[in-house]
């Protein structure tokens, strides 16, 4: 396998650590979540990730395109379909519980994204037809979810899970799609700061048919504070911005492949932060997804070019 060069190389990296930092969500949730409810959860880290990318899209020069796009349709489309992904996981997480929402997540990036794309927009497809693209994917997948399961045993969807479940992969998937296409038009900071600050002013007033009501906005204490503004900063702002950087470099495909080593990493912090040991399952689930994604990376590379007669 040929080493990892050039804009593939630095893509990969990119969305690698996009994937370790959104690993992290789930650490940052647990610490909070005893002081803060689960509205505080989903509009406040929307308003630091949107606060810390409207002043990158300023400093960039932007801003008078950031203040464009509230007028737009296409931005508010945006902000529905980021704060439906983060209302369907929580929803997801209450009744389906947090494994099943992981592999329901794990589908929407990794297969259902790459589907979408060749399908809607007719990109890519001549991946379809790489022996190591499509095997990558499969091992990639499977070894992330090997890696989940060996946490624990995913519980049965049962009552309002099955209507919940599918907007998981559907609402991921079609947010980033639309965002990273848009994307092409308009400055990445600018787009995903009106998304996250529209996703959390409109989360606050919605908040009221959250579980806990408009209670839920309460954060006691200050260190719940700097945990609730530290995933914002983490996974609202530095992974979505990482994340949109590799697509900026190779196109959607290859980020959204790689997105397969956020339960990898989610596990291997669980050992090293919280002293959990791993299932026989999880220990063969992560170099099976590490396998995956380094031949999905091979097969991402575009074709080298037939000499001409």
């Amino acid at each position: 396998m040929a080493a990892v060069r050039g804009p593939h190389g630095t893509s990969a990296v990119l969305a690698t650590c996009s994937a370790f930092l959104w690993a992290t969500y789930y650490f940052f949730v647990l610490a909070a979540t005893p002081s803060a409810g689960p509205a505080a959860l989903i509009a406040f880290p929307f308003l630091a990730g949107g606060v810390v990318y409207a002043a990158l899209a300023v400093a960039q020069g932007h801003g008078r395109l950031f203040l464009g796009l509230w007028t737009s349709g296409r931005a508010y489309g945006r902000t529905a379909l980021a704060l439906g992904m983060q209302v369907s996981v929580l929803a997801s997480t209450y009744t389906a519980g947090s494994v099943n929402t992981s592999l329901l997540s794990l589908l929407g990036d990794v297969a259902l994204t790459p589907v979408l794309l060749m399908v809607l927009f007719r990109e890519g497809r001549d991946r379809a037809r790489s022996i190591p693209f499509v095997l990558g994917v499969l091992l990639g997948a499977g070894g992330a979810t090997l890696t989940i399961l060996g946490g624990e045993s995913a519980p049965h969807l049962t009552g309002w899970a099955w209507l919940v479940a599918p907007l998981v992969p559907a609402t991921v998937a079609f947010y980033f799609l639309a965002t990273a296409r848009e994307n092409r038009r308009s400055p990445q900071s600018a787009v995903v700061a009106q998304t996250m600050l529209g996703a959390g002013l409109f989360a606050l007033p919605v908040s009221a048919l959250f579980p806990g009501g408009l209670g839920g906005l309460a954060v006691h204490g200050t260190v719940t504070w700097v945990l609730v503004v530290a995933l914002g900063v983490t996974s609202f702002f530095l992974a979505p911005w990482l994340y949109f950087r590799a697509i900026e470099l190779t196109g959607l495909l290859l980020p959204a492949l790689l997105m397969s080593g956020i339960p990898v990493f989610t596990l291997l912090l669980s050992v090293a932060v919280r002293g959990h040991s791993p299932g026989l399952w999880g220990l063969i689930g992560v170099p099976i997804a590490v396998a995956g994604s380094l031949l999905a990376l091979e097969g991402t590379r575009p074709s080298p070019a037939k000499p001409k007669d």
